[in-house]
């Protein structure tokens, strides 16, 4: 994929403000509803959630720890993804017919005992996303690396890490709403 980074920004934070609403409805539902599963397997909408709660307390630190320490101001106005960068975004995004992917043991929320708490806390994370986006808009998205949660070797360019993250969102935000019939 290539952009004009002024323009990814723009998308990510309009995905953001998108995912606030989302979470805002479902903090107004009972919490029967946030604990309802769609079938015996399924994750209910809390623990969606929790489970984006769990990935925002690596990729929060991480994202945040390689700015501080950036110093490449943008100079080229273009994103361009990494073939690896690539993949990984459009992993993430919820397409028609996309197959479950399964998750690290460490990242499953399932049968936690969760409340109002995990959507504040990702709430919260939202929010620190979108101060996020505007801080590191600046900065050569293409030169700033991070590391994945995955694997301590592999690194993503900044700016292919922000969409893996915010695709994450999305996908399991739809899938909160099913579990809470809501989609």
């Amino acid at each position: 994929m290539k952009i004009e980074q002024s323009k990814l920004v723009a998308e990510l934070r309009e995905l953001s403000l998108k995912h606030l609403e989302l979470v805002q409805g479902l903090m107004s539902l009972n919490h029967d509803q946030l604990v309802q599963r769609p079938h015996e397997n399924a994750w209910n909408a809390l623990e969606c959630i929790e489970h984006l709660n769990r990935y925002g307390d690596f990729y929060l630190p991480e994202c945040e720890s390689r700015l501080l320490t950036a110093k490449i101001k943008a100079q080229n106005p273009i994103f361009r993804s990494s073939w690896l960068g690539e993949y990984f975004a459009q992993s993430m995004w919820p397409k028609e017919g996309f197959k479950p992917i399964k998750t690290f043991a460490v990242m499953n929320p399932s049968q936690q005992d969760l409340n109002l708490s995990t959507l504040e806390k990702f709430e919260s994370q939202l929010k620190a996303w979108l101060g996020f986006l505007d801080r590191s808009q600046d900065y050569d998205w293409r030169k700033i690396k991070t590391g994945i949660s995955i694997s301590s070797l592999i690194k993503l360019r900044l700016g292919d890490t922000l969409r893996v993250v915010l695709y994450h969102h999305e996908r399991h935000l739809r899938q909160a709403y099913r579990a809470a019939r809501l989609a």
